[in-house]
């Protein structure tokens, strides 16, 4: 009965190893092939480990816990990244928006393709009015000698440039400038330590249509230069502005452009919308 025994458990043994050598070829395989991190049960995987442990008497077989473990961490690992990649690019998973489809009543999602939808229409015909313009056209053309001659450069000495020109150009920024970027920063900040993270509408909207455009252009500067950042919210569709304490620029190879078009229409709706609002608890408070 004790040979018996032994044998169950050396056959025990052999099969534990060889889960565990499977475990590892199957993190291996994810982490050469870049496939997809969430494809494996972590788990499954760190309970097939836990109970095969007490079984282990040899260094070797010590070894191969440990190199399962440290493969199944390298998984655990791409998970994060995997999440977090997707998340600064803004990535909406299909499942979401198709919830956020199916939560919309019908009439709302006939309007918004009524939106987007627009129809081309391109007609192609010639007529002597277009032969004439070619005649013409082709008649003042200058002859290819002519149109291919090189061009000549002329040397110039280096001269200074007035710092106004500069700032007109573009290679240095004003002054009015820089002070209205710290003073929004500023403003930013103060609003985030009273009321935590703040709605980007609610921020940049003002009284008139024209601030409001230069208050979303200077926020603009604020999120490239790494002073404040966005928080994307995909089911519910809002977008959250929190201001960084100090310079936060993630790296050129993570930077991404997220376009928010800002309209008159749009603008006109949020004004009276905060109109009503105000009227409302006026009322309560009354």
């Amino acid at each position: 009965m004790t040979s018996e025994a032994s044998s169950m458990s050396k056959k025990d043994i052999i099969a534990a190893r060889e889960e565990l050598l499977r475990i590892i070829n199957l993190c291996k395989s994810i982490e050469l092939k870049g496939l997809d991190p969430y494809s494996v049960d972590v788990e499954d995987l760190i309970k097939v480990i836990k109970s095969y442990f007490p079984m282990w008497r040899e260094n070797e077989d010590l070894c191969l816990d440990a190199e399962a473990l440290n493969h199944i961490a390298s998984v655990v690992k791409m998970q994060s990244e995997w999440v977090k990649k997707r998340a600064t690019k803004l990535y909406r998973d299909p499942l979401l928006i198709e919830e956020k489809i199916r939560s919309l009543p019908a009439d709302e999602i006939a309007e918004i393709f009524l939106r987007a939808w627009r129809p081309i229409v391109e007609l192609e015909q010639l007529t002597m009015r277009c032969f004439r313009e070619a005649l013409k056209y082709w008649g003042n053309l200058l002859p290819l000698s002519e149109r291919w001659k090189k061009t000549s450069y002329i040397m110039t000495e280096p001269e200074a440039i007035r710092r106004e020109d500069a700032i007109k150009e573009g290679v240095l920024a004003d002054e009015s400038f820089m002070s209205d970027l710290e003073r929004i920063w500023l403003e930013l900040k103060n609003s985030f330590l009273k009321g935590g993270k703040i709605k980007y509408w609610n921020f940049i909207n003002s009284d008139t249509f024209e601030e409001t455009i230069r208050r979303a252009y200077l926020t603009s500067f604020l999120i490239t230069y790494g002073y404040a950042r966005l928080e994307i919210n995909p089911l519910e569709d809002e977008i959250f502005i929190l201001p960084n304490d100090k310079l936060a620029r993630p790296p050129e190879s993570e930077v991404i452009s997220f376009p928010i078009a800002i309209s008159f229409e749009e603008w006109v709706k949020w004004r009276e919308k905060q109109e009503a609002e105000r009227e409302k608890h006026t009322m309560l408070q009354k």
